[in-house]
């Protein structure tokens, strides 16, 4: 099944997400419609209801959105979006708790660190509107050919404890913030667990991955890892 990719890029007035080079929205489009990996922060939200609607994407036309975990970066226009575009919300039931309650610091296991603590400070709490409970919870396996894209879940944990990714039977991999591409392609420098995330690294280099969509940065050709 077909399927273009047009990669979103929010840059903020966060001084933090400028470090990062804003954050990524995936946008893929299908035969029947569009579907959005990623939603990035509420204030980039006319940027990207703008992005959208430049792609051609339009309310009714958007099948599903599918969060690589779920850091407000990340998850800030899910609820605007899934009420005005009339669609559904998927994410990995590790990240579920955390988007219903707000708080950003549920779908992490271990202390995050100065650098981690810094984010989660900024990042840690949801305003009420923008909370959600998914529609959809997807784990390893997860095929998305009912919507129209040939890709399926991989988890990918470590950054947080319900970090997925999505690899498309044609190589491209859409890995959230297991990887970066900030000064080079690399490992996320935000690290919930240092083992799982090494064991999620080992998995993308085993896996038949061409290119890596990364939730900052440029995309990259997996061999520049």
């Amino acid at each position: 099944m077909p399927y273009t990719i047009t990669t979103i890029n929010l840059w903020e007035t966060s001084l933090l997400l400028k470090a990062s080079k804003g954050v990524n929205c995936y946008l893929v489009e299908i035969e029947n419609g569009y579907i959005l990996i990623d939603t990035g922060l509420r204030s980039g939200r006319g940027e990207l209801v703008q992005a959208l609607e430049g792609a051609g994407c339009n309310p009714g036309d958007l099948q599903l959105i599918v969060i690589t975990h779920a850091d407000m970066d990340h998850t800030g226009n899910c609820a605007f979006l899934r009420r005005y575009y009339d669609t559904q919300v998927a994410i990995h039931p590790a990240e579920s708790e955390a988007v219903q309650s707000g708080n950003m610091a549920l779908n992490r296991r271990t202390n995050p660190g100065i650098v981690g603590g810094l984010v989660l400070s900024v990042f840690s709490m949801m305003n009420v509107g923008d909370r959600f409970e998914p529609d959809i919870t997807v784990e390893e396996g997860y095929d998305f050919s009912a919507f129209g894209f040939d890709a399926k879940v991989i988890e990918l944990p470590g950054h947080s404890l319900g970090s997925i990714g999505l690899l498309t039977a044609e190589g491209d991999l859409f890995c959230g913030d297991l990887l970066g591409n900030i000064d080079q392609p690399g490992p996320s420098e935000l690290v919930d667990d240092p083992v799982a995330m090494q064991a999620s690294i080992d998995k993308v280099n085993a896996l038949d991955v061409k290119i890596v969509y990364p939730g900052h940065g440029e995309p990259f050709m997996i061999e520049e890892l």
